[in-house]
């Protein structure tokens, strides 16, 4: 490993940049939106119907704005996109934060193992697709900037950047990636194979392992004394 980041490049005169196809990202979106739907109500932030019309209107904003593949730069784009993701994390936190107090005060949604796994493992979900989103939405300069391979100093760094002779040259990182970087962050409660270099970073995954840790641990425990 050479340990250092390549800087990207503009890309070149007359050359189209080639973004990522949307509909991975649109799919992480409408699953969150599903998966909030089917929460208890108490665990949700606003009426079942609120928080998935909020977000089914800014993906569909952006998908309008920018179809097909994310390659316009737009600071109107960008600021929906961000608003997306923040109206998804606000969401998953309030779910998690209403999850551990039912947990700890014997609520009636934890109550039994079946709505106790129900509601713990869809919260979790919420968690792993709120922050997949934010890592990929502020790498970067987000997916747009990467599409144009805008000269950016990366916030995390992918084995295939530490790398660059296990990728091939015109490798960037898409949806997939950050969805497993979010995926691993929740289950091994550290970094893995991707490392924070940003402080926002840095901050973003320690919050998510300790959000995931709370989930899982206080989960477990309720389960035991649930079934004991």
């Amino acid at each position: 490993m050479t340990g250092r980041i390549p800087e990207p490049t503009e890309s070149p005169r007359g050359h189209e940049p080639y973004g990522e196809a949307r509909w991975p990202m649109a799919t992480a979106v409408v699953t969150a939106m599903v998966l909030t739907v089917l929460l208890p109500d108490d665990l949700r932030l606003a009426p079942r119907w609120l928080l998935p019309a909020v977000e089914g209107l800014l993906l569909l904003a952006l998908i309008a704005g920018d179809p097909g593949r994310i390659d316009r730069r737009s600071t109107a784009l960008r600021t929906l996109s961000i608003a997306l993701v923040g109206v998804l994390a606000l969401s998953a936190v309030w779910s998690t934060v209403q999850l551990v107090d039912d947990i700890l005060h014997g609520g009636k949604e934890t109550a039994s193992a079946t709505g106790l796994l129900q509601s713990g493992g869809t919260v979790w979900a919420c968690t792993v697709l709120a922050f997949s989103l934010l890592y990929f939405e502020l790498d970067s300069g987000g997916p747009a900037a990467r599409a144009h391979r805008i000269p950016r100093a990366s916030a995390l760094a992918f084995p295939q950047q530490l790398n660059p002779e296990v990728a091939s040259p015109d490798w960037r990182p898409r949806y997939i990636d950050y969805l497993y970087l979010g995926l691993t962050n929740a289950t091994a409660f550290s970094p893995t194979d991707v490392m924070p270099l940003a402080a926002w970073a840095k901050i973003a995954m320690g919050i998510q392992s300790l959000v995931s840790l709370l989930i899982l641990g206080l989960v477990v425990a309720r389960a035991v004394n649930v079934l004991a």
